[in-house]
């Protein structure tokens, strides 16, 4: 079955983890037993999903599963599949959040991804996860439950919108950042993906500028801001954030060598 499953395009990760879910096993029990028989029922999904596959539909979104900082998360498509270079995002805001109690806010939160791991990993902190989406809330909201986070709290509204007057120690962003018509979104997998939480019309910028400029109303003195963006982006971003009166302006590359992350502090 895995060359059949080669045969209409399939990755064989792919149609091993495929195969070992439709069977209810590990991977290591179809090296153990490659012959094994696989009942109808089995057999039935596996040939569904391997199609879902080969359509480009993500791992993720036919398994209802994604490993994002060393913890499954559950993702559907009304939220993007979570990425490893965003656990660059997670790695900087641990580094720049203060050591004990801090407010943090996470905007575009998602499946709650980033939002969560920094929950788990600072207990201490109080993190506030923002989404327009309420059906990517409620995703985020089951992953909270399923990881037993407690000091993360989920808010419906677009970016600042519903945060009058709050202030925070910390914010971070994963936000849409591809421009209308770029090339990137010919790729089989990003059609599967919601569309909004991709694009900033017009030229990518939009929902970068806007967390921007928002910021300085919503940092504490002294407090971090923690961007991603796309590998060309670095520079515009940095602009911004000098042009908004931040400082500390450095970008980080991802594990391919690509900018990245973005991050800047206001003045004290």
């Amino acid at each position: 079955m895995l060359d059949w499953a080669r045969s209409r395009g399939c990755a064989l990760l792919d149609a091993q983890l495929l195969l070992a879910r439709a069977l209810g096993r590990s991977r290591s029990f179809l090296h153990a037993e490659p012959g094994a028989p696989c009942p109808a029922p089995a057999h039935q999904a596996f040939v569904a999903w391997i199609a879902r596959r080969a359509s480009g539909e993500p791992l993720a979104y036919i398994t209802g599963e994604r490993e994002f900082w060393s913890q499954p998360l559950q993702v559907t498509p009304a939220v993007l599949v979570p990425r490893p270079e965003t656990e660059l995002l997670v790695e900087r805001a641990l580094a720049l959040g203060p050591d004990g109690p801090a407010r943090v806010l996470d905007l575009g939160t998602g499946s709650g991804a980033v939002a969560l791991s920094l929950a788990l990993e600072r207990p201490h902190w109080q993190v506030t996860a923002t989404d327009a989406s309420p059906a990517a809330l409620a995703i985020a909201a089951a992953n909270a439950h399923a990881l037993r986070v407690s000091n993360c709290g989920f808010v419906e509204g677009s970016w600042y919108e519903p945060l009058k007057g709050q202030l925070f120690d910390l914010i971070v962003s994963n936000p849409p950042y591809i421009a209308p018509g770029d090339p990137a979104l010919t790729d089989p997998a990003l059609r599967h993906e919601p569309q909004s939480a991709l694009v900033s019309p017009p030229d990518g910028l939009a929902a970068l500028r806007e967390i921007i400029l928002g910021a300085t109303a919503h940092l504490a003195a002294g407090g971090a801001l923690a961007l991603e963006h796309g590998s060309d982006q670095g520079p515009a971003v940095a602009e911004m954030l000098v042009r908004a009166g931040f400082s500390h302006v450095r970008c980080h590359a991802d594990l391919a060598g690509h900018p990245r992350i973005s991050e800047a502090r206001t003045p004290r």
